[in-house]
């Protein structure tokens, strides 16, 4: 019997030692892997910065200020070929082991890059301009978007200025690929882009760091900037902006597509449903059911309209509408009021944010009309940096305002400042613990998704107090949900632009200019508009799933702090980390009702 238990020991101690050298080493195997990815992570973030560089600018990083962005077809090539590799060497890290941070950053980067490498299959790079985007509005915004504290960052800019002619002429070369093959924009809305550049041609945005030097750059110093600004100005950047619209009028535009739908384009079909999936991170959705999503949500969000309406006396949404539409207390009178009003309105949701966070970043925020040149783009965000040196910038469309209304502004106001996108990427700047590349990760469904969520905080923390200003939220609303419906109808269903047209006036979601505008954005954009309402959903659902899960424990500030406190992250993913969340507050709230 005493060696039958000596034996039973000596095996029990063998398997002990086994078994701890195996644990032992697994341990090293997962911290070793961790190490690896975290190496790769940041290999990642500043090959984007360093292939970006008017990215790292906008991040904070000054670098590269002295750099324009490659727009070439070669390096759009690069660029692949590095998300390739990238893709190849996160996949051949095991996650088995991780801590569940660990795992989500894995799953973001590798989402990220496999969304990417589908987008290049589709060769959309090819029509990189149209009259909302492209290097001729984006560096247009230079001079506001780098900072002139000293010479050297003066001079930065006069080497980007020089090198605005070359981002032109990539670009055409890029273009030109596009019409080799038959990717072409809608010809009447790229037929929009010469009068944009002659816009930026008469304002001459470039000259104005001249205005005003720091006092620590001195006169001879400042007559030497003026100078070769001035000089760079006159004899390069606008001759290539002259240039360029030359070639967009005589040799691209007449070739433009004439067919609405991006389905017309080659890919067909599958070219909308990756775009989709790029631009929401729904994969799930079809076109069809999307299009059923947004009638619903119009039914429900108009049955809220006309409550309110009758409470203001009126029998129907149609006799309130028209009241609104010429009550001249909701016409803006000039182009600076529209601006005064959103100021407003960003100042008094400051003090209510604790009511809905923990975490309050504080990053500051301005507001400023959008430049005429502009005028095709609708109110938006530019991010600040981080270190709040350059502050976030809400940019509200003024273009004109006698035939624009007042009754969205707080809700665009919340949506667009706090606690919408600049909350929301304040606190992503600020993430600590994380891999650099997810505090600046994009994705609309997600970004989008959570400005819209935020209009409907106002009226949670007291705010919407005049019935039209609710009214105008649920147009808000009403606004993204008719999007569901006239996207897909565009690309998916052959509506024609007056249909879209005519639907958007029957909804009454938002005025005659933002019809026109927006219309013409989903031709050109498509899918991007639907991530608002599909993101809005989604965080709905997960708010109600958290507090059915949670019930009195639920507190709607660390639900907000869970919500943003990882970056911005695919739908999908977010759902999942919302569920671990919730199954974390529930052991911890036995714990303590254990203690």
């Amino acid at each position: 019997m005493r060696n039958k238990t000596l034996s039973l020991f000596f095996a029990v101690c063998c398997f002990s030692i086994e078994a701890g050298t195996s644990f032992g080493a697994t341990q090293a195997s997962v911290e070793s892997r961790v190490v690896s990815q975290n190496l790769l992570f940041e290999e990642y973030y500043q090959s984007e910065l360093k292939t970006h560089p008017e990215r790292a600018t906008a991040y904070g990083d000054y670098r590269y200020n002295d750099r324009l962005d490659e727009y070439s077809l070669a390096a759009i090539k690069s660029q692949h070929a590095n998300d390739q590799g990238f893709l190849e060497r996160l996949e051949a890290i095991p996650t088995n082991g991780f801590s569940e941070q660990d795992t989500l950053s894995h799953e973001v980067l590798r989402s990220t890059l496999r969304q990417r490498i589908e987008n290049y299959a589709f060769e959309e790079y090819e029509m990189p301009v149209n009259q909302m985007d492209g290097p001729h509005l984006r560096l247009a915004d230079l001079p506001l978007a780098v900072p002139f504290d000293s010479v050297k960052q003066y001079e930065d800019y006069i080497a980007r200025l020089h090198q605005i002619p070359r981002v032109f002429t990539q670009t055409e070369e890029v273009l030109r690929a596009g019409l080799k093959d038959n990717l072409m924009p809608v010809r009447f809305l790229i037929e929009k882009v010469p009068a944009q550049c002659q816009g930026v041609i008469a304002a001459d945005p470039f000259l104005l760091p001249i205005k005003k030097f720091p006092s620590s750059i001195s006169p001879d110093e400042q007559q030497r900037l003026t100078k070769a600004i001035t000089d760079a100005v006159v004899n390069e950047v606008l001759p290539a902006y002259q240039t360029f619209a030359g070639f967009i009028a005589a040799d691209y535009a007449p070739h433009g597509r004439t067919t609405l739908s991006i389905a017309s384009l080659p890919g067909g079909k599958e070219r909308y449903l990756n775009d989709i999936r790029s631009r929401t991170t729904v994969s799930k959705l079809t076109p069809d059911e999307i299009l059923k999503i947004g009638l619903q949500e119009i039914d429900r969000i108009q049955a809220d309209m006309l409550t309110i309406a009758r409470k203001e006396g009126f029998a129907d949404l149609a006799s309130f509408r028209a009241s609104l539409e010429t009550s001249p207390k909701y016409k803006p009178t000039s182009a600076e009021q529209i601006v005064d009003v959103f100021r407003k309105y960003v100042a008094q949701m400051q003090p209510k944010l604790p009511d809905l966070f923990t975490f309050i970043p504080g990053s500051p925020v301005t507001v400023e009309a959008m430049p005429d040149f502009q005028a095709a783009n609708a109110t938006h965000y530019q991010t600040g940096t981080p270190d709040g040196r350059r502050p976030g910038r809400i940019v509200v469309a003024v273009s004109n305002f006698a035939q624009r209304s007042l009754v969205n502004a707080e809700a665009t106001a919340y949506h667009e400042g706090i606690p919408g996108h600049h909350m929301q990427l304040s606190v992503a700047q600020q993430l600590v613990g994380l891999p650099k590349f997810r505090q600046h990760s994009q994705n609309s469904g997600y970004i989008e998704g959570w400005a819209l969520y935020a209009e409907q905080l106002g009226k949670e923390v007291g705010f919407y107090q005049d019935p039209v200003s609710d009214y105008g939220r649920l147009s808000s609303e009403l606004f993204r949900a008719v999007r569901l419906v006239v996207d897909t109808g565009l690309h998916s269903q052959g509506w024609t632009r007056d249909q879209v047209v005519a639907f958007f006036r029957q909804s009454g979601a938002v005025d005659e200019p933002m019809v026109q505008a927006e219309t013409d954005r989903y031709i050109s954009w498509p899918a991007q508009a639907l991530s608002y309402k599909l993101g809005q959903l989604k965080f709905r659902e997960l708010r109600d799933r958290a507090q059915k899960e949670l019930g009195p424990k639920f507190d709607i500030r660390t639900f907000h702090d869970e919500m943003l406190s990882g970056g911005v992250l695919p739908l999908d993913l977010l759902d999942s980390r919302t569920n671990s969340w919730i199954q974390g507050q529930k052991l911890r709230a036995k714990s303590s009702a254990a203690n």
